[in-house]
């Protein structure tokens, strides 16, 4: 797999990229803040534990494949990427730059490690699908898996359910796919926009496995991952319960930080409160 650290090691890996999430938003001066930050737990468990993936070998025949579908939440599968050593972390701060490959949206040709360009959304679950389908029907590589992520807000594009419906008929069972359920997007709530319950039931009744988990628990993150591998009759999703701005107070369930970066004094409370956990580590440098 993809390392062997701890739970505690982890933990502070995705505090790590969550900072990283920050200094590159300021820095960019645009960007998503809110589903990035939401999402550090689960990628750094994507990256450091389950995915089976070599950063030194981004396109190696025998790895298993990440899609991002909900491709606006990039930074934080950059910096994943980084603190994974798939390029130094002191390019982070070059997103949204010109010429940079740190696109605002994922580009695949222009970063290896990237498997998927996302822009519109919707359209990385059919892609994800699409590579698993090849792995299980074309390439009879049984021991690879794709993992993808989708927003649930992007959830109210009509192509996630007809992709659900082809991985369903064709039960792509090395297809797991994690739901971020935040409750936000961009205009307001997903239960003010678009009410998305029984969601469940829902994916249910397109042929999946579902699992429902706290998304920032990350042995929990794991656990999933582990039992959606043993899923042998059908594709898995694990809807995944997390706070939009995760560890940042002022940005926590609030709907308008989701395309929108701090400033410069805001990054500066912002770091603060992710070096000492919100005033729970009171020692060290915390300039």
């Amino acid at each position: 797999m993809g390392g062997q650290l701890t739970i505690t090691q982890l933990e502070k890996k995705a505090n790590d990229i969550r900072q990283d999430i920050i200094r590159m938003l300021v820095e960019a001066g645009s960007g998503h803040s809110a589903g990035p930050l939401g999402l550090a737990d689960v990628l750094t468990a994507l990256y450091f534990n389950i995915m089976n993936i070599d950063p030194s070998k981004p396109e190696w025949p025998e790895r298993d494949v990440f899609f991002l579908s909900n491709g606006h939440c990039v930074p934080v599968q950059y910096a994943a990427m980084a603190e994974r050593g798939y390029f130094p972390v002191s390019e982070l701060q070059t997103l949204r730059k010109l010429g940079s490959r740190l696109q605002g949206h994922p580009e695949r040709t222009k970063l290896p490690g990237l498997e998927n360009t996302s822009g519109p959304l919707g359209s990385g679950l059919s892609q994800a699908a699409g590579y698993a389908y090849s792995l299980q029907y074309l390439d009879n590589a049984k021991h690879r898996f794709v993992y993808a992520i989708t927003g649930d807000g992007e959830l109210d594009e009509g192509n996630i359910w007809e992709a659900a419906m082809f991985a369903g008929k064709y039960k792509l069972s090395q297809l797991i796919v994690f739901v971020d359920r935040n409750n936000i997007q961009i205009d307001g709530s997903t239960d003010d926009v678009m009410p998305l319950e029984d969601l469940r039931g829902k994916w249910e009744s397109f042929g999946w496995h579902v699992q429902e988990i706290d998304g920032h628990n990350i042995e929990s993150v794991i656990d999933a991952a582990s039992m959606a591998r043993a899923i042998s009759n059908k594709p898995s999703v694990v809807i995944t319960h997390t706070i939009p701005g995760k560890g940042v107070d002022f940005m926590e369930y609030d709907y308008k930080w989701h395309g929108m970066p701090p400033n410069t004094e805001q990054a500066k409370v912002a770091l603060k409160k992710l070096r000492t956990l919100d005033g729970k580590i009171t020692s060290g440098d915390l300039a």
